[in-house]
């Protein structure tokens, strides 16, 4: 067995706080930010050397190192021990990790490239993910004020993978509807008028079109699958594969309504066109979306300095190897960190990383059986996640933009969207929400876009226009457990979820919200702030953006 390293102690001069915070992900970093603000006490910890746990945007050792450590996890975890001090009234548990990564790929086609200039990359562990401009998790970037230090580049463009081997624009706007020579006349009015009709309703759902009931969608239409309502509207397959997928975002071939796992109303399609139509131009030409500057770990690094700004303390590369509970109750007390030192809290938030023991037998069996529940939190769904680099851009003058592989496009079994995100001209992320299918869907959508190297045998993969596509020069494919928020919480200790395999924030920021009012449902979650720095002059420059309210 591995001897594990030894630790400094940290030496505080307090070992009692409100809130103890181990992982800075996002959602933990949100949690110690907004405590912090409410004038909490708190101690965040993570035993990594960098910021952001599984959101993080680290160089590619560090991937690799990250990856491979939590890929090989033990699958089963040994019987929880205890230790009972002598001299306190409390017994540890020990804490087990579980294992979140698996069937991880790694391919170097220029390694001496690559380590030249191995720093230049950094990769989001999270990644393909970017913010709506109108939705709640810019909003919280304003209100809680981290936008102070931040900067985003405005995705530049959104492409839509046609079938046949072309990458075609997505109209989301009149302006983009007439620009957009893809389109025919008659597409290009029934797009039109469709957007019309949605204005329409929202603006009578609004009490914005002068009252005029006749504006809206009837209830019956919207209570129905989005899908049978674009029919419905005559609409095209390609107008249909545009709307639903690069602009709904939706996940599942909404389609095969018998199967599929998630089907969209029209209701719901309804306020998703509405948040990206909301979205576009809000902050200058930025367009609808908008990616960190330096990758989506600057959240949690941002959420860290303002925690840190209300007086949060930090402390990195320190384990922490075991719950306190006090021996009489089996109630939570504390952690012990690797240093051997012990550090007590009210309240506790754990990173998805960490299994929570079960109390000793001695202990009641209500709090044993809340403890089962806390711990029983998998989502039995994965997300299959790839990186990879590569010497060109796929569109010439342009080095941001979003690009959407609709369910069927690459083969017939296709049920799930891909979603590829192009950040800096040579670095392309891509993400589904697999079902068994996920890495198979990966190396397809990799082949339809990329030059890829010559086999053992010596032929070049890929079809007869190979040459004018970008190399492949790195690449890493894995598959991400995606875990939720147990519904039975234990009252003192709360685990966080992993990052899910939505293209953007939302979903995430709102269970960490949740998570944040059961802590503490008598405090603001982020009390308002003073506005942020007026945006520079040059702002209409994409290269970066600054966010005001």
């Amino acid at each position: 067995m591995t001897e594990l390293p030894s630790y400094v102690p940290i030496e505080l001069e307090t070992t009692t706080f409100d809130l103890i915070v181990v992982g800075t992900g996002i959602p933990e970093s949100v949690i110690a930010a907004a405590a912090s603000a409410t004038g909490k006490t708190v101690l965040h910890l993570d035993p990594n050397q960098f910021y952001g746990s599984h959101s993080a945007s680290i160089h590619l050792n560090d991937l690799t190192s990250f990856l491979n450590y939590h890929a090989n996890l033990p699958s089963t975890t040994a019987a929880n021990t205890t230790s009972v001090s002598s001299s306190h009234d409390f017994t540890a548990l020990n804490l087990s990790l579980r294992s979140l990564y698996s069937n991880v790929e790694t391919a170097n086609y220029a390694p001496e490239t690559l380590a030249q200039h191995s720093t230049k990359f950094r990769v989001d562990l999270g990644g393909p993910r970017v913010f709506l401009c109108a939705d709640k998790a810019t909003d919280l970037l304003i209100k809680s004020g981290i936008n102070a230090y931040l900067d985003f580049k405005g995705i530049e463009a959104s492409f839509i993978w046609d079938g046949s081997g072309r990458l075609c624009d997505v109209p989301d706007s009149r302006s983009a509807i007439f620009k957009d020579k893809s389109l025919s006349l008659l597409e290009k009015n029934q797009l039109m008028r469709f957007f019309k009709l949605v204005q329409r309703h929202l603006g009578a759902s609004n009490g914005d079109d002068e009252g005029r009931e006749s504006s809206k969608i009837s209830e019956e239409d919207l209570e129905s699958p989005f899908v049978e309502f674009l029919k419905k509207m005559r609409l095209p397959p390609k107008i249909k594969s545009i709307i639903l997928y690069a602009i709904c975002m939706v996940d599942y071939d909404q389609d095969n309504l018998e199967v599929c796992k998630s089907v969209l109303k029209t209701r719901d399609g309804m306020e998703r066109l509405a948040l990206y139509q909301n979205s576009i131009g809000r902050y200058g030409a930025s367009g609808a979306l908008l990616y960190p500057t330096y990758g989506i770990g600057e959240l949690s690094q941002a959420f860290c300095r303002r925690a840190a700004v209300k007086g949060c303390i930090y402390v990195l590369r320190m384990p922490v190897t075991a719950l306190l509970m006090d021996q009489n109750s089996g109630q939570y007390k504390g952690v012990r960190l690797a240093s051997g030192e012990d550090f007590f809290s009210h309240q506790l938030v754990l990173d998805p990383t960490f299994i929570v023991p079960l109390p000793p037998a001695s202990s009641p069996p209500d709090l044993r059986e809340s403890f089962q529940v806390l711990s029983l939190k998998d989502d039995k769904r994965k997300v299959a996640r790839g990186i990879c680099i590569i010497n060109s851009s796929l569109k010439p003058d342009i080095s941001q933009f979003l690009l959407i592989y609709p369910p069927r496009s690459l083969f017939p079994e296709q049920d799930t969207s891909i979603r590829a995100l192009q950040i800096g001209g040579d670095l392309d992320q891509m993400a589904v929400c697999p079902s068994g299918q996920g890495k198979r869907l990966l190396h397809a959508a990799m082949n339809a876009l990329l030059t890829l190297p010559v086999s053992e045998s010596g032929s070049a993969a890929g079809s007869e226009d190979t040459e004018v596509k970008p190399t492949l020069l790195w690449s890493m494919l894995y598959i991400q457990e995606l875990t939720t928020v147990p519904t039975g919480q234990y009252e003192n200790i709360i685990s966080t979820p992993m990052l899910d395999g939505n293209i953007n924030f939302s979903d995430l920021i709102e269970s960490t919200v949740v998570l944040f009012q059961k802590m503490y449902p008598d405090e603001v979650f982020f009390p308002e702030t003073p506005s942020s720095p007026e945006v520079p002059e040059n702002s209409e420059d994409d290269t970066e953006l600054s966010l005001e309210n």
